[in-house]
């Protein structure tokens, strides 16, 4: 990385570092205003900085070159793993607006029905209780993009259909095993089971699931692929469902999970 890169870096804002390292988890402005609580306005004042800043005319690009620096500075800090902290203290800790949201990624949710769960270097303890403790009833059903037309890759939908039967049948020692190094590095599997026993089984039954998307995040160091459905639970009549998937060993792990 050149120099004149690294002193841009060093010019942006925290808060600024903190909506690109959104974007390159695969938000989009919409996406990351409702996970930091945020207008769309002021995440596009922040991306049309960030962008002036770096000498990019792309926010992806500069949310990329970013993640390029800081993976190349092991000293750089890491709020998003919380080591061997308990549950509820990871709860008092996320509360808050956005002043008080971790520098890595999305803060409490606490004005909209969002999960978030291990993308990349998110933890799942932060995002699956922040649905839990939000109402089910009364909310917005998301927005999604209409199905896509274009043609998807059957083994990475497969893979991703596979792991989200596993959930829904409360399989969570199998479930766990379909995860990648990414996810287990941060997660227990018995971490995993008490917070989806918690969040996942209030869900209830599916009704239905249809595949909408599947995409290519193109983030160090391979790459990842998000594949979405819709989804509608017995309990919640439409939500969306994002898993995010690394390629290891000759087949597809899932690394992330979004449920909105």
């Amino acid at each position: 990385m050149s120099m004149p890169m690294n002193e841009a870096i060093l010019a942006l804002t925290e808060k600024e570092k903190q909506t690109l390292r959104l974007i390159v988890r695969g938000h989009d402005a919409k996406s990351t205003a409702r996970s930091l609580g945020l207008s769309v306005h002021t995440i596009n004042e922040r991306l049309r900085d960030a962008r002036r800043k770096m000498a990019v005319s792309s926010s992806r690009q500069a949310a990329r070159l970013l993640l390029e620096v800081e993976g190349e500075n092991p000293g750089s800090p890491n709020p998003d793993s919380f080591g061997d902290t308990e549950i509820g203290a990871d709860v008092t800790s996320a509360k808050g607006n956005e002043g008080s949201a971790p520098i890595g990624g999305a803060g409490w949710a606490s004005r909209h029905p969002h999960m978030l769960i291990g993308v990349l270097l998110m933890t799942l303890i932060l995002g699956l209780l922040a649905l839990a403790a939000l109402p089910q009833t009364g909310t917005a059903p998301p927005v999604v993009s209409p199905v896509s037309d274009t043609q998807p890759n059957s083994e990475v939908v497969d893979a991703a259909r596979r792991f989200l039967t596993l959930v829904d049948q409360g399989q969570w020692d199998e479930s766990y095993q379909a995860t990648g190094i990414a996810f287990r590095e941060l997660n227990t599997a018995e971490v995993w089971a008490t917070v989806s026993e918690k969040v996942r089984v209030p869900l209830g039954a599916v009704i239905s699931r249809t595949f909408v998307s599947q995409e290519n995040l193109p983030a160090p160091p391979r790459g990842y692929e998000v594949v979405k459905f819709r989804t509608s639970f017995a309990n919640k009549a439409e939500a969306v469902e994002t898993i995010t998937l690394d390629r290891e060993g000759g087949g597809w792990r899932v690394v992330g999970i979004t449920i909105g």
